[in-house]
């Protein structure tokens, strides 16, 4: 009995952490998006200031999305990607394996407010993108200028995404502390 208690406990203390609180990311036009988050999962498990500050720019109309091809990379919970399908882009968002479903969830609770349309695909960064041949029209990054051993792997995959009509649109937050300055000099210079 002291055994399966604690195991009892265990398995509630991991479904908490697992368990999402919702951001609600309000939008000049109609309901706000609805968008889960996890306690537990890492960086790409909440939503940050940078995908809020590019959703809300996208909203502008600044760039002209209705129709675009658009790819989002390192999406998390595809706040920027799922804003601009309501603007009506066709939208590819992406991100690694285990955040799939995150972002399955989001793309499922905000479908009724997408005019375009959103699909949620793994790219892992540095690797082979053919199936996101043709160059988009736009690529979307909130927030993923952070870790240094991502840098090189993420220049690869913008190098082999883009095309001479590809617009990249990219929103970080200036960090000051740590290797973060030299990684945002190093991917500016290139």
């Amino acid at each position: 009995p002291p055994l399966r208690r604690r195991r009892r406990r265990r398995s509630r203390l991991r479904a908490a952490a697992m368990a999402g609180f919702v951001r609600e990311l309000e939008r000049r036009a109609g309901p706000a998006l609805r968008l889960e988050q996890r306690a537990a999962g890492g960086v790409g498990s909440v939503v940050w200031d940078a995908a809020l500050v590019l959703a809300k720019f996208l909203e502008t109309g600044a760039c002209p999305l209705a129709r675009r091809h658009v790819l989002e990379l390192g999406a998390g919970t595809g706040a920027v990607g799922i804003m601009a399908a309501t603007l009506g882009a066709n939208v590819t968002v992406t991100d690694l394996e285990e955040l799939q479903e995150l972002l399955t969830v989001n793309i499922e609770n905000n479908k009724h407010l997408v005019t375009g349309s959103v699909r949620a695909k793994v790219l892992k960064w540095g690797e082979d993108v053919t199936e996101f041949q043709p160059p988009p029209d736009y690529i979307l990054m909130a927030d993923c200028i952070y870790y240094e051993e991502s840098l090189e792997p993420l220049l690869k995959t913008l190098k082999d995404l883009t095309g001479p009509d590809t617009c990249v649109l990219c929103c970080y937050e200036q960090r000051t502390v740590g290797k973060n300055p030299e990684i945002e000099r190093r991917y500016f210079e290139v």
